[in-house]
C-alpha cells in the first residue's frame, strides 16, 4: 500500500464524493476501486480490509481508513486544510459538521420513494436557504477574508463549495440572495486544482439517476 491514495466504493457519490473532493483540492491523485457486484463488496469484508465492514475506505500511507469523518480528518491534516490551531481546526469541525447534516439531507433525497421526494425537496430546500446558507454568508461577512477560517484554503471550503453545488442542483437560483456566497463560489472554481476536478472527465460523480438506484444498492443489501 504505497503510492497514490487507493479508495474503495461504488461508482457513485454518496460518502465517497466529499473524500474525492478533498483530495483533489489538495491536488492529490488517486485511483479508485469501485464495487461492482455484492461480491466485490463481501471480498473486501472477508479479508479483513474493512474495520466495521462498511465502506467508504481508503488506503493511504500503509493504512486501510475508514469511516468518513476519520478520513477526512486525516486528509485535512496531512495536506496542510486543517488551520493552524485548535481554534482554527474547532472552527473548521463546526462548519463542516453543519454542512454535513445538509448534505446527508441531500444524499438520501435521491433514494426517496416517489411520493415522497416533493415534501423532502420543500424541506431540504427550507433548510438550505433558511438554516445553512445565511450562516456561511454571515461568517464571510464578518470574517471579511476570502476563506471561511484564517485566510487560507481549508477543508471547511472544500466543503461548502461541494455543499453550494449540491444545493444547486437541486434550485439553480439558490445563491440569489447571498452575494457573499456568489463570490466565495466564483472565487473557488478558479482555483487551479478545484477548477480541473469541476471539468469533464474528472473522478468528480455526477447526480444519480434513479435508474441506477437498485445495482447500487444490490451491492450492501
Amino acid at each position: 500500500m504505497s503510492g497514490k491514495p487507493v479508495l474503495h466504493y461504488t461508482n457513485s457519490r454518496g460518502r465517497m464524493e466529499s473524500i474525492r473532493w478533498l483530495l483533489a483540492a489538495a491536488g492529490v491523485e488517486f485511483e479508485e476501486r469501485f464495487l461492482k457486484t455484492k461480491d466485490d463488496f463481501e471480498k473486501l469484508k472477508a479479508d479483513g480490509s474493512l474495520l466495521f465492514q462498511q465502506v467508504p475506505m481508503v488506503e493511504i500511507d500503509g493504512m486501510k481508513m475508514v469511516q468518513t469523518r476519520a478520513i477526512l480528518n486525516y486528509i485535512a491534516g496531512k495536506y496542510n486544510l486543517y488551520g493552524k490551531d485548535l481554534k482554527e481546526r474547532a472552527l473548521i469541525d463546526m462548519y463542516v459538521e453543519g454542512m454535513a447534516d445538509l448534505n446527508e439531507l441531500i444524499m438520501y433525497h435521491e433514494f426517496k420513494i416517489a411520493k415522497e421526494k416533493g415534501h423532502d425537496l420543500a424541506s431540504i430546500l427550507d433548510k438550505a436557504t433558511n438554516r445553512y446558507l445565511p450562516v456561511f454568508e454571515k461568517v464571510l461577512k464578518n470574517h471579511g477574508q476570502d476563506f471561511l477560517v484564517g485566510n487560507k484554503l481549508s477543508r471547511a471550503d472544500v466543503s461548502l463549495m461541494e455543499t453550494i453545488l449540491l444545493v444547486e442542483e437541486l434550485k439553480p437560483d439558490a445563491l440569489a440572495k447571498f452575494p457573499l456566497l456568489k463570490s466565495f463560489k466564483a472565487r473557488m472554481s478558479n482555483i487551479p486544482t478545484i477548477k480541473k476536478f469541476l471539468q469533464p472527465g474528472s473522478p468528480k460523480k455526477p447526480l444519480v439517476q434513479e435508474k441506477d438506484i437498485p445495482s447500487v444498492m444490490a451491492i450492501f443489501h
